[in-house]
């Protein structure tokens, strides 16, 4: 899903990093942890890091893998899991090249917020009527709507940056764009589903004391 450098104009990646900024920000005046729960968190945090270096190359310039992110944002809230999916994107895009310097800011806003707060807003709504499928779709919908915001700014390239007709950056339109990412994530996102539950249960199992504060 990270999208690498030369696909994104400056006129996206920079008011994207802009967004970024203004979002570390918010969540450095909201985000508060136990510190018994800072292994944890480091832990849950790496598991994500080693399930998105693990990549499936797409069509066009990104790729397809599992997250993690759900599970972060479920056991430590949306503003936690944001920031720690931020830090590993940073990581990974400094370190092992995994997404672009440029579009950091995008990948940062594709996967750790909209992916923490869709998966923390889509638990919290049908919990009450079956947690284990509010789970599942948790992970599912955190990973296809990260998806479908990279595929529609990878699409809206060839609008808003060509010149005379010829694209400067990603060359592929929006539709093409869309087919490509999202036929892939509907499938990965049932995979992370299934492990988000799986692994939630299992940790609710046995370190209650992760849940105890929620």
């Amino acid at each position: 899903m990270h999208i690498p450098d030369g696909f994104i104009s400056p006129i996206t990646y920079i008011p994207a990093y802009a967004a970024s900024a203004g979002l570390w920000y918010i969540a450095s005046k909201k985000v508060e942890i136990d510190s018994q729960n800072i292994s944890f968190l480091a832990t849950l945090s790496a598991l994500s890091f080693v399930f998105m270096m693990i990549a499936i190359p797409l069509p066009g310039g990104t790729s397809a893998h599992l997250s993690g992110i759900s599970l972060l944002a479920l056991i430590f809230g949306p503003w936690l899991s944001f920031v720690a999916a931020s830090l590993v994107l940073v990581v990974e895009a400094l370190i092992f090249g995994e997404g672009g310097i440029t579009t950091l800011g995008i990948n940062i806003l594709a996967i750790a917020f909209i992916g923490s707060f869709s998966s923390y807003y889509v638990y919290k709504v049908l919990k009450k009527r079956n947690e284990t499928l509010a789970i599942f779709l948790a992970g599912w919908v955190g990973v296809n709507l990260s998806a479908i915001f990279i595929a529609f700014i990878l699409g809206i390239q060839p609008i808003i940056a060509s010149i005379e007709g010829k694209p400067l950056f990603f060359p592929f339109d929006i539709k093409t764009t869309t087919l490509a990412i999202m036929i892939p994530h509907m499938l990965i996102g049932l995979v992370e589903g299934a492990v988000t539950v799986i692994l939630y249960r299992f940790l609710k199992k046995n370190f209650k004391v992760m849940f105890d504060e929620r």
